[in-house]
């Protein structure tokens, strides 16, 4: 199983971006900002996450926004997603890392978060 997790914001700054967006959406963090990274939910409990990641490049320079889509079982969706044509991508992995980062066909880059259980839960 595989869904849409989060959809993964690139900003430049954070704490402008929550102050936006919790507004804008009627979301509000989900958890305590990592200072390069935070986690936005609905305030209504119906709707997809939005993730607000600190970024150093300009919007017109460069790809910013991506998908995390949540796995079950991580190893076989990549390989599903691999047979319906997508690629993984050379990554400099974090040790702890729980994603796989892919392209899609167009090259569009999104990443296979190794969720478990919280991948069978659909948000409300």
């Amino acid at each position: 199983m595989l869904r849409i997790g989060s959809i993964v914001w690139g900003v430049r700054d954070v704490a402008a971006g929550v102050r936006f967006w919790t507004q804008a959406l009627n979301y509000r963090p989900r958890n305590e900002s990592e200072g390069d990274w935070v986690l936005l939910e609905p305030v209504s409990g119906v709707g997809v996450q939005l993730a607000l990641q600190e970024v150093k490049a300009e919007a017109s320079s460069r790809r910013r926004h991506h998908l995390d889509l949540y796995a079950f079982d991580q190893a076989a969706e990549v390989a599903r997603l691999e047979a319906l044509g997508a690629v993984r991508v050379q990554w400099r992995y974090e040790p702890d890392a729980d994603y796989v980062v892919m392209a899609d066909p167009d090259g569009n880059l999104f990443c296979v978060i190794d969720a478990g259980e919280a991948a069978l839960v659909t948000p409300a």
